[in-house]
């Protein structure tokens, strides 16, 4: 297996607080070949989509590194990194708010080819617009229209389309369906799929929704208060979940069934604060076989298959 397309190397991203360092991200390690998928999961505060915005340095590191095929992008400089927007975009959660109410469709589209200099040819762009259209689903006839005249779904297809706008490799998903009703919910996740086959595209799918996230994944990576907890490939997650958090998120996904009932177990104790945490495992306070060792120190992803990564004391080596 070559290079990863991206990889994080003990990734820092700390807010400072009047009461101390916010740990949003820390000394988080993952990797994502080229042309898969990275679901990453967690609960709200978690630190998943700073994680994201994190890796493309739309929020600056605190430490830590961010390999693209390889190379540190944290190092380079503002100009280098505007060469780097054209290979690495977002889509964002609300595409309601993160479209510019005031610019047509088209605008929208073009927006990224005039800042990056990727289409200088009015004519040009107008084609590529009017093919990104087509290929995300969008009629031509919604060409000159503005987002508040558009319904969720389409809305959320014209941020495909202004993410697709420079050919990028690598795609950051923040909770791009969390927003939207269920039936177009699977439609949109249909689109990003069929994208990525046709484009060899690169995501990272940021969410909270482990249903979602099993449907388009190659692996995935739990997150809890900023720390990765689990790694491991999709179906073997869903299959043997090692860390209590990760079951625990596994357990809290609805059956559709009168017959398959399940017991509910509710996380029990308080959700550390991420300010100042104290040393230890962050989960050791709401963790059912919590011992005292691991309110003293920390653990770090360890192997424990092939694949599966797991930072927890009941897999120690």
């Amino acid at each position: 297996m070559g290079t990863p397309l991206i990889q994080t190397v003990d990734l820092v991203k700390y807010f400072n607080t009047k009461r101390g360092p916010l740990h949003a991200v820390d000394h988080v390690n993952l990797s994502i070949e080229k042309g898969q998928t990275l679901g990453v999961v967690g609960e709200s505060g978690c630190g998943k989509s700073t994680l994201g915005r994190t890796i493309l340095r739309l929020i600056e590191p605190t430490s830590g590194q961010v390999l693209y095929n390889g190379e540190d992008i944290v190092k380079y400089s503002a100009k280098q990194m505007k060469e780097m927007r054209k290979k690495m975009q977002i889509i964002f959660q609300d595409p309601f708010t993160s479209l510019n109410p005031r610019m047509s469709v088209s605008e929208i589209i073009a927006e990224p080819m005039i800042t990056t200099k990727y289409c200088t040819d009015k004519k040009e762009r107008l084609e590529r617009v009017f093919r990104l259209m087509e290929t995300v689903g969008l009629a031509e006839r919604f060409i000159n229209s503005y987002p508040h005249e558009l319904d969720g779904g389409r809305r959320q297809r014209i941020g495909i389309a202004r993410a697709l706008a420079v050919a990028p490799e690598f795609i950051v998903c923040d909770e791009p369906v969390s927003a939207l009703d269920v039936s177009i919910q699977a439609q949109i996740l249909n689109l990003m799929m069929d994208l990525q086959d046709n484009m060899g595209l690169t995501y990272m799918f940021v969410t909270h929704n482990l249903s979602v996230i099993k449907h388009i994944s190659s692996n995935i990576a739990v997150m809890y208060l900023g720390q990765c907890v689990e790694f491991a490939p999709t179906q073997e997650l869903f299959d043997h979940p090692e860390h209590p958090y990760t079951q625990a998120l596994l357990n809290a996904i609805p059956i559709a069934s009168l017959k398959h009932r399940k017991k509910l177990e509710i996380i029990k104790g308080e959700v550390t604060s991420p300010i100042n945490p104290k040393p230890g495992c962050r989960f050791a306070d709401r963790c059912p076989y919590a011992t005292a060792k691991c309110r003293e120190e920390g653990l770090k992803l360890q192997e424990i298959s092939k694949g599966h990564f797991v930072a927890c004391r009941l897999h120690e080596k």
